[in-house]
């Protein structure tokens, strides 16, 4: 379009130079068009722009309250599972284990989540460490297409086996609530991906 905009421009400009006599009223006149021409060239080329910045920065306001929404639904699961944990003494080794561990993959998972929908070059970001999963685990994940979903079902199999275990004491239909919480996280991931 400024190829095109700098062409039109140059011949237009040109044509008082190349006639002679009366035919420069007519090249006037061409000069004339010209200009209501170019008006209206760059009027609606401004207001396509003004379009699409207006578009984008809709769309980026709108991504980046998605994954602020997959952050708080993922921070609420996390700590609703965390008080569903049993205070019997008996089980306070395995209590501190699971939680260590929930946090650590709660921390991963929406690392995983912000380097799907990160742009950067550098889409490095902090986690907590990954003390409690073993080295087959972390290079499967590193191999994996899909790294958000591989974490997610770990949590999820994760928080089942706590609840056989007796690590979990709630009631099945209130522990569901922390899987949709999870599964709304994911929803929302997907949507911002868009």
């Amino acid at each position: 379009n400024a190829i095109l905009a700098g062409v039109l421009h140059a011949i237009f400009a040109s044509i008082p130079d190349v006639f002679d006599g009366n035919q420069q009223a007519d090249a006037t006149q061409h000069m004339t068009n010209a200009s209501v021409l170019w008006s209206g060239y760059t009027s609606v080329l401004g207001f396509l722009i003004v379009f699409r910045n207006n578009m984008a920065y809709s769309r980026f306001w709108q991504g980046a309250s998605l994954i602020n929404q997959v952050r708080a639904e993922w921070l609420n699961a996390a700590s609703c599972i965390i008080a569903f944990c049993s205070h019997d003494k008996e089980k306070e080794d395995e209590v501190s284990c699971f939680q260590q561990l929930l946090v650590r993959l709660m921390s991963l998972l929406y690392c995983q989540a912000l380097q799907q929908v990160c742009d950067s070059h550098d889409d490095s970001f902090h986690v907590l460490d990954m003390r409690g999963m073993d080295k087959e685990h972390l290079d499967y994940l590193m191999r994996s297409e899909d790294k958000v979903e591989v974490v997610l079902q770990w949590i999820q199999r994760m928080i089942v086996e706590a609840h056989e275990s007796g690590v979990l004491k709630i009631a099945p239909p209130i522990l569901s609530r922390s899987f949709q919480e999870l599964g709304s996280g994911m929803k929302n991931l997907n949507t911002a991906k868009n």
